[in-house]
C-alpha cells in the first residue's frame, strides 16, 4: 500500500472537483432562450411526444413528459428482456430508444435553461450523474418577467 501520488489526486480532482465546479455555477439569468413552457402530459400523451419528437433536440420537455417516457422505455426493456432472455430483443429496443432518449433529455435541460450539451456531465461519476438527476428533477424556469412576479 503505497501512498497517494499526484496521479490519484488528479483523477480524484477530475471525478469529484470539475463536476461540483459545474454544479455551483448558476444557469443564465432571464427569459428562458429555449422557447416557452411546455405543457404538462398524462402517461399516453408523453410516450406520443416520445416517438412524435423522435431527433427534436430543439424546444423543451416538461417534467411529466421526461419522466413518463423514461418509465414506459424502461418498462418495455423489462418486458422484453422477460420475453427473450437472450436479450436480442432488449438490445434492439435500446439502439431503437437511444437518439429519442438523448433527444428528450435534451429537452429536458432546455426547460430548465441549460445547454442539453450538460447530460456529458453524466459520464462523469459519480458526482456528475448524480447532478445531472438533480436538474432533471428541477421545476421549469420562467418565460418572461410576467410569469416571473406570480412564480
Amino acid at each position: 500500500m503505497g501512498s497517494f501520488s499526484l496521479f490519484h489526486w488528479l483523477i480524484v480532482l477530475i471525478l469529484f472537483g470539475v463536476p461540483l465546479f459545474f454544479v455551483f455555477r448558476k444557469p443564465l439569468v432571464g427569459p428562458n432562450r429555449f422557447g416557452s413552457r411546455p405543457p404538462a402530459m398524462g402517461f399516453g400523451q408523453a410516450i406520443g411526444s416520445y416517438f412524435k419528437n423522435y431527433v427534436n433536440f430543439s424546444g423543451r420537455a416538461s417534467r411529466s413528459e421526461f419522466w413518463y417516457s423514461t418509465l414506459f422505455v424502461f418498462l418495455v426493456a423489462i418486458a422484453l428482456y422477460v420475453v427473450d432472455r437472450t436479450e436480442t430483443l432488449s438490445r434492439i429496443w435500446s439502439l431503437a430508444t437511444l437518439l429519442p432518449t438523448i433527444a428528450m433529455a435534451a429537452r429536458r435541460l432546455h426547460d430548465v435553461n441549460r445547454s442539453g450539451w450538460w447530460q456529458l456531465l453524466a459520464l462523469l461519476f459519480p458526482i456528475g450523474s448524480v447532478v445531472v438527476l438533480v436538474w432533471y428533477c428541477r421545476a421549469s424556469t420562467v418565460d418572461d418577467s410576467r410569469e416571473a412576479v406570480f412564480a
